[in-house]
């Protein structure tokens, strides 16, 4: 069956950084589309970005553009977040999706397999 399994997630003081990562398997990795959302507490979920099964297209929710980038590595069957210059309202559970396909990469009803996620936390 397919599993994605974040890691990476914690505290960390605004202003910092975190690198998430997401290990997949079950699935032909490098034929899906990955992206990570997150959600807050009381909140609606929040596409963050996404990548092409080449990596060679990337999208990136307004909020997080410019201080995250997503990149993967298909021969790990792994996609990672790296996420710099944190803020408190970065807080949330962040999950990883995979789609079969490209259409629509900023929607959550586009993915077909999700991970239970990560917590993180970031403190002003």
């Amino acid at each position: 069956q397919v599993q994605l399994v974040e890691s990476g997630g914690g505290l960390v003081q605004a202003g910092g950084s975190l690198r998430l990562s997401c290990a997949a398997s079950g699935l032909t990795f490098s034929t899906y589309t990955m992206a990570w959302f997150r959600q807050a507490p009381g909140k609606e979920r929040e596409f963050v970005a996404a990548i092409t099964w080449s990596g060679g297209s990337t999208y990136y929710g307004s909020s997080v553009k410019g201080r995250f980038t997503i990149s993967r590595d298909n021969a790990k069957n792994t996609v990672y977040l790296q996420m710099n210059t944190l803020k408190p309202e970065d807080t949330a559970i962040y999950s990883c999706a995979a789609a079969r396909t490209s259409y629509r990469p900023s929607y959550a009803d586009s993915y077909d397999y999700w991970g239970q996620g990560t917590q993180v936390t970031v403190s002003s």
